[in-house]
């Protein structure tokens, strides 16, 4: 061996004696550290990406309730149009000019302020 008996228990005895003046640090305080830890994560997790894609999806619930006849609205293919007619609760008739097609109302992503030309 490359270390003597002496100094090895020497050694030990000086490692025992620090951690206890020093207030030696409990398992138990290392497994809350990761608790914490993780809890800090998860609520880092909620801030940055679940809280606003839930705006969003708020924001997008209210603005589909709210089509009516009339409104100029932009499709989910970036089609932009009228809604002529409201066939139900989930379809729209969308006038694009030409020709009219019926559009699930969840496609549309945007109402289109700008009046047309």
């Amino acid at each position: 061996m490359l270390i003597s008996q002496a100094l090895a228990t020497e050694t030990a005895a000086v490692a025992t004696d620090a951690a206890a003046t020093t207030g030696a640090v409990s398992p138990m305080s290392g497994v809350t550290g990761q608790f914490v830890l993780i809890g800090v994560m998860f609520l880092l997790f909620y801030m940055l990406l679940i809280r606003p894609q839930q705006k969003r999806l708020k924001a997008q619930q209210s603005m589909l309730s709210a089509l009516k006849v009339g409104d100029r609205v932009v499709t989910g293919g970036g089609l932009l149009g009228v809604i002529s007619k409201i066939i139900n609760d989930a379809e729209v008739e969308v006038d694009l000019g030409q020709f009219k097609v019926t559009a699930l109302r969840y496609t549309l992503t945007a109402r289109n302020e700008t009046p047309a030309a």
